[in-house]
């Protein structure tokens, strides 16, 4: 343990964090090194039953009267975990001030939906927003321009933690690189939400106003609204954690699932199956492992200060290793959905998959900027017109892989109510009005290729414009 003392020492002179960031880092570090990782033994998992992961429908229709419904909103609090950046779609600041749809950004939907929800119950559902290090201050300026709305946002940030030095196990920071921002520090993850939530004192707080449950979600995921049947059945049934899953397709193949495991409700990632190829063939088939996690997550206020307090949430640790400026490194994470095997009476609920709407790529972006989605009161709306359940699947060349060079390919975005499948590569430019229907390929193999106005494209292969 000699390597712990040194870091040890080493992290209390780094002066840019505070007291709880510095023991929060060494307890995941001496975690990690004491190679507590549990090898999950295969034979052992249980597909939950409908009692561990209910059924949606399943779930009791909410209280008519509105004063009844206005006393399980009083009890949440939405937060969203506000850490990441636009940079892999090109954008500068924090991936939240995307714009979406109609000149509106995801943070601009989020609270559009809330303060409707205020303004038709009479109640004052908070939002928080946790940030990174990363997106803090310009999340402060940002939440200025909602001053004036009927809704309490309250901004805090996650830990910030050293990156360590994979050769002598040191801090990043300590090689020179002293500065807050740059590569030499990390968030670790959004299984910090938990701990850093209560040194944020927010926790406390909201614990004093009466608040109960927080609703968790990715900032990006668009079908993450407040639902009040869920809310309902948490508090009737007194379950500290709820996971919203939802059936898997093939393209969520990589995505955790939920199983039942020696006696409790548990997250199984696809870094804890086992290596032998027929574990990782039937982790990633739809037959046996028929959900996955959509990262809507419900937890007990009270039971988080309680796990926090008493150093009980101890997450699987996720090693994700990087290089900076060529010196290897090492960023330690965990995830709060990993969190699920510490509450009591924790429970997963299969939603419908338009409750996981998530927007990662440009890809997701002509999805919901299409005709196949409406805006309606800040929700993103499916288009009933669409007879198939499942989402065209679409596949964008590193053309338009940045959000500019994406929006300035479209004159407009095409309808794909009809659509199966899109592939793009190359330089393709589309014109307005286009439609497109059915198994679609575009390539442009020489050159540029633009698709004229008002085209319609039926399951084709399209190289030239003489395709159309």
């Amino acid at each position: 343990m000699e390597k712990l003392h040194q870091l040890r020492s080493a992290v209390a002179g780094l002066d840019q964090i505070s007291e709880n960031e510095k023991s929060g880092f060494i307890n995941l570090v001496s975690r990690y090194l004491s190679g507590e990782a549990e090898q999950i033994e295969w034979s052992k998992i249980k597909t939950p039953t409908d009692e561990v992961v209910v059924p949606y429908d399943k779930l009791a229709p909410v209280p008519e009267d509105s004063a009844e419904t206005k006393k399980l909103l009083d009890k949440l609090v939405v937060l969203k975990l506000n850490g990441g950046l636009g940079t892999t779609m090109g954008c500068t600041g924090p991936k939240s001030v995307i714009e979406v749809r109609d000149g509106l950004t995801f943070l601009d939907l989020i609270v559009i939906q809330i303060e409707n929800l205020n303004k038709k119950y009479g109640c004052k559902v908070p939002l928080l927003l946790m940030n990174s290090f990363n997106t803090h201050d310009d999340t402060l300026k940002i939440v200025q321009k909602y001053e004036n709305s009927n809704i309490e946002i309250h901004t805090f940030n996650q830990s910030q933690y050293p990156r360590l030095v994979v050769d002598d196990f040191s801090p990043l920071p300590c090689k020179g690189n002293k500065g807050k921002d740059g590569c030499s520090w990390y968030p670790p993850g959004h299984g910090d939400v938990f701990p850093a939530l209560m040194n944020s004192g927010k926790l406390e707080k909201l614990l004093s106003q009466g608040k109960e449950y927080v609703f968790v979600a990715n900032s990006d995921n668009l079908g993450a609204l407040v639902d009040l049947k869920i809310l309902n059945h948490l508090i009737k049934n007194k379950n500290e954690y709820c996971m919203e899953v939802t059936p898997k397709t093939l393209a969520d193949v990589k995505g955790g699932t939920l199983i039942s495991y020696e006696g409790k409700v548990q997250l199984l990632e696809i870094a804890q199956v086992p290596d032998e190829h027929a574990a990782v063939n039937e982790f990633k088939s739809i037959e046996k492992f028929k959900i996955f996690n959509t990262n809507n997550l419900w937890v007990n206020l009270k039971a988080i200060k309680r796990l926090v307090e008493a150093d009980a949430l101890k997450m699987e640790i996720i090693p994700n290793p990087k290089e900076v400026d060529g010196i290897k490194v090492l960023q330690l994470e965990t995830a709060a959905g990993a969190a699920i095997r510490f509450f009591d009476n924790a429970i997963g609920i299969n939603v419908p998959r338009s409750r996981f709407l998530p927007v990662k790529a440009t890809s997701d972006l002509l999805l919901v900027q299409s005709d196949l989605y409406t805006l309606s009161d800040g929700f993103v709306v499916r288009n009933k017109a669409r007879k198939n359940p499942e989402n065209p699947v679409i596949e964008l060349g590193p053309e338009f892989k940045k959000v500019g060079n994406f929006l300035s390919r479209f004159k407009s975005i095409p309808s794909i109510i009809e659509l199966d499948s899109l592939k793009v590569a190359g330089d393709v430019w589309f014109g307005s009005g286009v439609i497109l229907k059915g198994k679609v390929t575009i390539e442009a193999k020489s050159g540029k290729l633009e698709i004229p106005n008002k085209a319609v494209i039926a399951n084709k292969v399209v190289n030239d414009p003489k395709d159309i």
